[in-house]
């Protein structure tokens, strides 16, 4: 299996981006082997609210700039914030929220990246 580089190297740059604004628990996961319709995620937690709407909004601004934006997505909530960048979806969540969906614990046959 080829890992795609430039998806790569978007998952590095929006790592980067979420740590610039001190997102928590940034991880990404590359679930390629262990699904036959997802590529990579991208998770962190906010530690509130606002903080979560920083993150959204800077990585928006941030990947826009450079000719990126996300595909619409539904059920948007205060408390998860999905950004589908195609072969990379991120996963902004609150503490509560990541901890109640688990989704590390759902895919933890994927490799972390």
């Amino acid at each position: 299996m080829v890992k795609t580089k430039e998806a790569l190297d978007l998952v590095g740059r929006i790592k980067d981006l979420l740590w610039e604004k001190k997102a928590e628990g940034v991880v990404a996961l590359d679930l390629r082997r262990v699904s036959e319709s997802l590529d990579y995620f991208v998770l962190a937690s906010a530690a509130s609210t606002p903080h979560l709407e920083a993150l959204e909004r800077h990585l928006e601004e941030k990947l826009k700039e450079e000719g990126l934006r996300p595909r619409p997505t539904e059920g948007q909530s205060p408390r998860w914030v999905v950004l589908d960048y195609g072969e990379v979806v991120v996963h902004l969540m609150t503490e509560e929220a990541r901890d109640y969906y688990d989704l590390e614990g759902f895919w933890a046959d994927a490799d972390r990246i």
